[in-house]
């Protein structure tokens, strides 16, 4: 399979989660946060539904002084005002029919049965279909739940709407060189991958699979690779594979992949680092991403690879890169895409980072993401270019 520069394979594996998305479900709006939109969200009744005050006040018709004839509180159905009179009532109640103006309760008295007071110069009620008419879409397929997402679904009459699920998602440690606890040394090194990984998937959009997120160091061997593929494939819309991507006496992922009936996304890409990334897509529209093991390039595979696949599967579009001003100058590489890690500061201004080894971890532990570097060009001190965030950062 040809290489892709990096742009074509965001693309195209977006474009395969797209057409793979999973199945919409139906909850409850408290039950969606996290999820995606699988179809319009439209407004089941006006906002709001009736004539609302925005003030505790007095409600009055005609001149003053008004005879005060009742109270009207949140919940309760308001009839309508008489000529000369005032009805009490509270922030969020229906206001009568007939009133002309809202007295707010700070500027009123009232002496016995009468009210007094000045009305402001505008209305102090909220007239129904203010915010939004019945029927009118209120947000579009492929909106992402957030909690203002909810609270809007649920004042706009919804008791359950239609989302398409976090991908499920599962992380794959590959080699036996790896340790789970104690110090590195003596040949072996710590494994970061399998800790790291599933908060970066939490923060993309997924949902880390119980027992599989992480599971590992799986054994150097075919067999094992491929028995510990379609165990987590089981419950799994996506597996996320640590190192093995290349073509090594120990690198196994290739050849467990042709035994799983893969087809290629995209198998190595015009980056670095991480440029041995790939995705493979299985028989029932199940992923499997090939993260490179050097920790610098396996996150650098997540956000390139994965992230658009997520975004596809959930029916999102492709996430845009916002664009940041370098403070210093950053060099290319040559024809591929190079991806250096920046933190920023205040003004939003990308600093280039120290230890950026593809081994390495100290410089990505303080970034906010990649300056992406276009492909023959070097970034320029001042100059503009995309940054690709990390998952959770805020750019």
């Amino acid at each position: 399979m040809t290489t892709l520069d990096w742009d074509s394979a965001r693309i195209a594996v977006h474009r395969a989660g797209t057409e793979s998305a999973l199945v919409p479900l139906r909850h409850r709006p408290s039950e969606t946060d996290g999820s995606t939109l699988a179809a319009p969200l439209t407004a089941l009744t006006p906002l709001p539904a009736f004539p609302t005050s925005s003030v505790d006040g007095y409600a009055v018709r005609g001149a003053g002084p008004w005879v005060l004839s009742g109270r009207v509180l949140a919940g309760q159905t308001a009839g309508p005002i008489a000529e000369g009179t005032a009805v009490e009532v509270a922030t969020g109640a229906m206001v009568p029919e007939g009133l002309e103006a809202i007295i707010r309760l700070e500027n009123a008295t009232v002496s016995g049965d009468k009210v007094t007071g000045e009305p402001r110069d505008h209305p102090e009620w909220r007239n129904v279909g203010e915010e939004t008419a019945q029927g009118e879409q209120l947000l579009p397929a492929g909106t992402p739940v957030t909690p203002g997402v909810i609270g809007l679904a649920a004042a706009a009459g919804h008791d359950t709407i239609a989302v398409r699920p976090k991908p499920r998602a599962s992380v794959l440690v590959f080699g036996d060189e790896l340790m789970t606890e104690g110090k590195p040394g003596n040949g072996r090194v710590r494994d970061a991958l399998g800790p790291l990984m599933p908060a970066l998937l939490r923060r993309s959009g997924a949902a880390p699979v119980p027992g599989f997120c992480p599971r590992g160091p799986i054994d150097d061997t075919l067999d094992a690779h491929v028995a510990a593929l379609r165990a987590a494939l089981d419950d799994s819309d996506i597996v996320c594979t640590t190192g093995g991507t290349m073509h090594g006496p120990v690198d196994h992922l290739h050849p467990a992949l042709a035994a799983l009936d893969a087809s290629y996304v995209v198998n190595t890409v015009a980056v670095r680092p991480g440029f041995p990334m790939l995705v493979a897509k299985l028989p029932g529209d199940r992923y499997v991403a090939g993260l490179p093991g050097n920790p610098q390039s396996a996150v650098v595979a997540l956000a390139s690879l994965v992230i658009p696949l997520i975004a596809g599967l959930s029916g999102r579009a492709l996430p845009h890169l916002p664009q940041v001003r370098l403070a210093a100058d950053i060099d290319g590489r040559g024809g591929d895409t190079r991806l250096a890690l920046v933190r920023l500061d205040e003004a939003g201004v990308a600093h280039p980072v120290g230890h950026t080894g593809s081994s390495m971890l100290r410089g990505l532990a303080t970034a906010a993401g990649f300056a992406v570097i276009e492909p023959g060009t070097t970034g320029k001190a001042g100059g503009s270019v995309r940054l690709l965030p990390l998952p959770g950062s805020t750019p």
